[in-house]
């Protein structure tokens, strides 16, 4: 080898050394380092986590296919009390995850433990630290559905080929809400009761009121948009047309999932710029 070559060689390693000294990776993987911190940050409540995800199924399934269900013996649509109730709380499961990781732990990162300050003095970018963000919240609905569908499924309340795609839509269920949310914590700068009053009246009223139960035009009419307008309600229908086939219309499956994706598109925007307006004060 030559003396320039190794000249040559040389100058490259130096500037891979300056590029990684500068902040190369995490610019570029911003939104996967925080994913994997916030991941690792998990094992402190991974035994909770995996209990509630075994844990909830069972007694929501109990309590509905075995005491619900008897007063509705006659089912719902053509299908058992249990297939119709079953996508509800798939999507239901993951909009608990969304919504608990995105309420305090967003309040907490920004002023008790002020963690997104420190992430944005480094290299990593507002957008890069929500990203990551959502990616671990994604991860997280994922996993709790995906056993969420096993508990269901052994139940019998599973009678479509197409019914593994409900984890998919249940997580994006999950996702939009979270997005919705975020939007609004990240705006928060002193805890007036805020998240209670936001799973009082938005949570519960979602759980309620989006068909989840029961299909949503025995609701009083005035009581229906709640519904029409509820990222749940949308999951939960999309989901019963992938578990048991439930019929209808192209439109509104087409709508379902627009509305979905386009609140996901939407809240991710809002959040970014929220963290970026006060993360760059």
């Amino acid at each position: 080898m030559t003396v320039d070559a190794q000249s040559a060689q040389g100058l490259e390693r130096d500037d891979s050394r300056r590029a990684i000294a500068g902040g190369a990776a995490p610019r570029r993987f911003g939104a996967w380092y925080i994913a994997e911190h916030r991941i690792l940050a998990m094992k402190g409540y991974a035994g909770d986590a995996l209990f509630q995800s075994f844990g909830n199924p069972l007694i929501y399934l109990f309590a509905l296919g075995v005491g619900l269900a008897s007063l509705v013996p006659q089912g719902i649509g053509g299908v058992t009390y249990l297939q119709f109730v079953a996508p509800a709380l798939l999507a239901t499961a993951a909009m608990t995850v969304a919504a608990n990781e995105t309420s305090y732990p967003i309040l907490s990162g920004f002023k008790w433990n002020p963690i997104f300050f420190g992430m944005n003095a480094s290299p990593i970018a507002p957008g890069q630290i929500v990203s990551g963000m959502f990616i671990q919240i994604a991860l997280r609905a994922l996993v709790t559905v995906a056993i969420y569908f096993g508990v269901i499924a052994l139940f019998g309340a599973i009678t479509s080929p197409l019914g593994g795609l409900a984890i998919l839509v249940a997580t994006l269920t999950g996702v939009a809400i979270g997005t919705v949310i975020a939007s609004y914590t990240s705006t928060i700068v002193d805890d007036k009761g805020q998240m209670a009053m936001l799973q009082r009246f938005g949570i519960t009223p979602l759980f309620l009121f989006s068909g989840t139960f029961f299909p949503l035009d025995q609701l009083p009419i005035f009581l229906q948009p709640i519904g029409w307008v509820s990222p749940l309600w949308h999951g939960t229908e999309l989901g019963r047309v992938l578990t048991y086939g439930h019929v209808e219309p192209l439109w509104l499956t087409v709508t379902h999932v627009g509305y979905l994706v386009g609140l996901v598109v939407v809240g991710l925007w809002a959040t970014r710029r929220h963290f970026a307006r006060r993360l760059n004060k």
